[in-house]
This record gives C-alpha cells, sequence and structure tokens, in this order.
C-alpha cells in the first residue's frame, strides 16, 4: 500500500515517552486510533535510537493489530536513521516528518523512496514564504503552528530572541489558500479551538498532551475527532489561470 495515496492528517496524534504521564506510548496510541486518529508521529527528545526502535515496532504491531497498518500513517520526528534502521528490520514505518532546519526533504525523499510520507513544519509566516518561493514536490504536507504557547514543545514558535510568537487564524487561513499541500496544525490545541480551526480551511489538527496526557485518552480523542468531523468546512478555491 503507498501510504502517500492514502493518507489523512485530519486528527494527527504526536507521542513519545516523555509525553504519556507514565503509561505506554502504545497504551495511547491505541485509545487514538480506535477513537477515530488517522496519523501517528512518535517524537522524542528523551528517547534513545534503540528505544525509538522498539516504539517503531511496538506502533507498527499495534496498527497491524487493529487492521489499520493501511490506513492510518505511521511517522518518526526528525529521525531519518531510525526510519531507515526500522525499515531495515523489517518494521513499518511510512515516512518521516522535519522542520526547515533539520535533514533537507530532499534528502529523505532520496533515501526514503517515492512512496514514503515526509512532512515540513515551521511557523505559519515562514510557510507562506516557503510555498510562495521553493519547490515543494517532495513533501506531503506542511505542519503549521503553534496555535498556543505549550509545554509539550517549548521550543515552538520561538523567535531567535526567544519571544513567542503564536499564529493567527488569519495567517492559517491565508496558508491554506497559498499551499500545494495539506496543512496540519498544532500547538496547544484543544477540543475548543477545532471550530475556528477547520473554518480556515486546513485539513488537520495535531496534538500531543490533549491525548497523551489526558487523564483518558479514548474520551478526549473520540471527543475531538467527533467535533472535528461535524465541523463545517472552508473549501480552497484554486484559479487555474
Amino acid at each position: 500500500m503507498n501510504m502517500r495515496s492514502v493518507l489523512d492528517i485530519s486528527a494527527y496524534l504526536i507521542v513519545g515517552p516523555e509525553n504519556t504521564k507514565g503509561r505506554p506510548v502504545p497504551e495511547i496510541v491505541r485509545s487514538a486510533v480506535e477513537n477515530g486518529f488517522t496519523c501517528v508521529q512518535l517524537r522524542s527528545k528523551t528517547a534513545s535510537a534503540r528505544e525509538m526502535l522498539r516504539l517503531c515496532a511496538q506502533t507498527a504491531d499495534l496498527l497491524t493489530s487493529l487492521g489499520k497498518s493501511d490506513e492510518v500513517a505511521l511517522l518518526v520526528d526528525d529521525r531519518l536513521d531510525i526510519v531507515l534502521a526500522a525499515r531495515e528490520a523489517g518494521i513499518k514505518v511510512d515516512g518521516v516528518h522535519v522542520g526547515q532546519k533539520d535533514i533537507p526533504a530532499s534528502v529523505c525523499r532520496k533515501l526514503l523512496g517515492p512512496e514514503a510520507v515526509i512532512g515540513l513544519s515551521a511557523r505559519a509566516d515562514a510557510l507562506i514564504d516557503y510555498v510562495t518561493h521553493c519547490d515543494t514536490k517532495d513533501m506531503d504536507y506542511f505542519g503549521a503552528g503553534p496555535l498556543h504557547a505549550t509545554p509539550s514543545k517549548p521550543e515552538a514558535g520561538r523567535t531567535p530572541d526567544g519571544r513567542m510568537v503564536t499564529r493567527s487564524l488569519d495567517e492559517l487561513t491565508q496558508l491554506h489558500r497559498v499551499s500545494p499541500l495539506p496543512v496540519v496544525v498544532g500547538g496547544g490545541v484543544k477540543a475548543a479551538d477545532l471550530p475556528a480551526l477547520k473554518a480556515c480551511g486546513v485539513e488537520g489538527f495535531f496534538v500531543i498532551s490533549a491525548i497523551a496526557g489526558a487523564d483518558d485518552p479514548a474520551a478526549a480523542a473520540h471527543r475531538m475527532t467527533s467535533l472535528w468531523r461535524r465541523c463545517p468546512s472552508h473549501s480552497k478555491i484554486k484559479s487555474k489561470g
């Protein structure tokens, strides 16, 4: 199955062992996927390479057991080496997510091949400039944010002088309008934010603590995915001229 052809970023979970309040990562992923989450990214700034490989194997096995391995993309944040090692070990990892300061998407595409999913994230204002001037052929989607300041990613949205810059709904609407690729938005996103986010036209939301840090991850996931599906969307109108 070419995951790029069925990629769904509408409900996107990012999770690592430091986010789960001591609960196993696969337990959180199960709660999310069973309640409508469509994409999973493993992300950790503390786990060793071996731990990340183990998490890849456990999560891939879980998605297979749920019958979702051909529907829910399994991605790894930043660590192209982990994705390559996982594939060498026969673990089904579908791709990688990188930032503009990480390994270039073109290198990821060259090493992972034409069927890998590759996402790129940056502040919305940086992405607006990027998609206007740069070749996006090697990417499948953009991650934008932060919508709010968030302890899960304290570095997100910080300018070089340390100021926190969050994204306005107007910026996200503009990004949706100019982007040739789907856009997923996160950074402190809560259920109450979803109607306004969907009205911007973006294709999905990503969360860490709203699910991984919830007392009842399954209930939190169900609430968010149900609300997202019910929210009216804003269609993108593109000129063919």
